[in-house]
């Protein structure tokens, strides 16, 4: 009877001894749980690493520097000053981070003689008074580049190289012609590309063709092909179209296109000597001609001028770019001269008055419709 209760009691305390362990993995268990528990949720999430950028790009048409322009700006000393012509528009460029316009006219300076109409050739001082005012992209690809023949694109580009300035279309060798450039503003990488339709006639010494960029389709498409993956946005300027139609030719929109397949971000057209709508291409914004910036061209068509302008924004969210063109704009300019070709001066229409230009108010509204005609939601004015 003893060795049962003996029994019986040790099974008993044997029992409890399995329950009590039992009982303290299952709280170990539970208690491991709950600190993994509280440990997830002390962690916390981390937050995106964000990083903003953006440049505005402002752009004008043509410097087309005759005799006139050139003649109304030369000092008692001899040299060239044409800072008063420039003086109303110069604050907008200020503001700008990137200010494009072609040099129409070749700037070979004062020793190769200064010309105007059909070749012409023009004073440095012109340049210095446009990178004084904020211009820093200039287009040197046109059909005037070989005006002065290879002496006149030598003394330009090195005229330019030594100015704080992005120049493209004309170059000194293949090698400068074949480099591939990439630029940096703000934070935004970019290329700069310069093509013309021709050169009036007039011919690069064979072997010497990079003096100049005439344009083909494989030539754009390589060039931009190359380029568009190293940077984050691509801007094309093409000389091309008829002269004085407000209407893109079918040419330019072949190429609008087709820059804009290959990967161009925006396109900036020069030419004709008047304006011409602005629209997008998919993601690429086209601006098909600027117009005239400063001439002595005598009709009211070609003496009104586009400044336009884009927002190039980036945003970076944990090391990737996502890159945006976004705000096109566009507003107009005049350029007035007097009765005797002198005194020229440009002015925003808000600042023109009736005895400056005649039915200015009306001329605007009738050449704004021109910007806006395929795509009514380019704003109109603001940029002063």
């Amino acid at each position: 009877m003893k060795k049962n209760i003996y029994r019986q009691f040790g099974l008993l305390i044997t029992s409890i001894f399995v329950l009590i362990g039992v009982l303290g993995l299952s709280l170990n268990f539970v208690m491991n749980k709950h600190e993994k528990e509280q440990a997830i949720e002390i962690v916390p999430t981390p937050s995106p690493e964000v990083k903003n950028y953006s440049v505005q790009l402002c752009m004008v048409g043509d410097a087309l520097l005759h005799g006139a322009v050139y003649t109304d700006a030369k000092q008692a000393d001899g040299t060239y000053d044409f800072s008063s012509m420039l003086e109303n528009v110069a604050p907008i460029f200020g503001n700008c981070d990137l200010a494009y316009y072609n040099q129409e006219t070749i700037l070979g300076g004062t020793e190769l003689g200064l010309s105007s109409y059909p070749r012409f050739n023009s004073p440095y001082e012109f340049g210095d008074n446009m990178v004084d005012i904020g211009f820093n992209l200039v287009s040197t690809a046109n059909n005037h580049t070989l005006d002065k023949d290879e002496q006149g694109v030598i003394n330009s580009l090195t005229y330019w190289k030594e100015k704080p300035v992005v120049t493209a279309g004309s170059y000194l060798s293949w090698e400068d012609r074949d480099k591939v450039n990439v630029y940096e503003k703000n934070g935004i990488t970019y290329a700069f590309l310069a093509y013309t339709y021709g050169t009036n006639g007039l011919v690069a010494p064979l072997g010497k063709e990079y003096l100049v960029n005439v344009y083909n389709e494989k030539m754009v498409v390589d060039d931009v092909s190359k380029v568009k993956d190293m940077v984050d946005v691509v801007i094309v300027s093409m000389h091309w179209g008829q002269e004085y139609t407000f209407t893109p030719s079918q040419e330019q929109e072949h190429y609008a296109r087709l820059l804009a397949d290959a990967g161009a971000s925006i396109i900036i057209g020069a030419h004709p000597h008047v304006i011409q709508p602005v629209e997008w291409i998919d993601d690429t914004i086209v601006f098909y001609s600027l117009g005239n910036f400063i001439s002595a061209q005598d009709t009211l068509n070609k003496r009104i001028g586009m400044i336009g302008g884009v927002k190039i924004n980036k945003t970076v969210v944990n090391g990737k770019s996502v890159v945006e063109i976004t705000q096109p704009e566009a507003d107009l300019i005049y350029t007035y001269y007097d009765g005797s070709i002198r005194n020229f001066k440009l002015y925003l229409f808000s600042q023109l008055s009736d005895d400056i230009l005649s039915n200015h108010e009306s001329i605007y509204e009738e050449y704004i419709k021109i910007i806006t005609e395929r795509d009514d939601q380019i704003r109109i004015g603001g940029l002063e």
